[in-house]
C-alpha cells in the first residue's frame, strides 16, 4: 500500500519522475512540475491501486499554493516515485477534487 509521507519524501528528494503519458497529460492540462510537486506535498490519498501487472498504486489529490485543485496517480519504480497520470479532476467524473461524480 502506498503512503504518503513516502511520497513527500520522495518529491523533497527529488527521487521521482514522469512517465511519458504523466508527462503528457501534465501538458495537456497546463501544469508545471512545480504545481504538481505543490500537489503532492499537500494531498492526500484517495484511493488505493492493487498491483495489475506494473505494481501498486494511488491517486492523491492535492492543491496548488494558489489553490488549484490537481489528481495525480502514482506508484514505485525502484525506490523511486513515478508519476503515472496527472490531471485536473473536473466533473462529470469528479463532483469535488474529493468526490467522484457518475459512473
Amino acid at each position: 500500500m502506498m503512503d504518503i509521507d513516502w511520497i513527500r519524501q520522495r518529491i523533497r528528494l527529488g527521487e521521482y519522475f514522469f512517465s511519458k503519458h504523466g508527462d503528457q497529460e501534465r501538458q495537456n492540462d497546463n501544469l508545471t512540475i512545480s504545481e504538481v510537486k505543490e500537489a503532492l506535498l499537500s494531498g492526500r490519498i484517495l484511493e488505493q491501486y492493487q498491483d495489475t501487472g506494473r505494481g501498486e498504486s494511488c491517486l492523491v489529490a492535492g492543491f496548488t499554493e494558489e489553490g488549484k485543485p490537481i489528481h495525480i496517480v502514482c506508484g514505485e519504480r525502484g525506490g523511486w516515485l513515478v508519476i503515472i497520470t496527472v490531471y485536473i479532476p473536473r466533473p462529470p467524473k469528479f463532483k469535488t477534487p474529493y468526490e467522484r461524480g457518475e459512473r
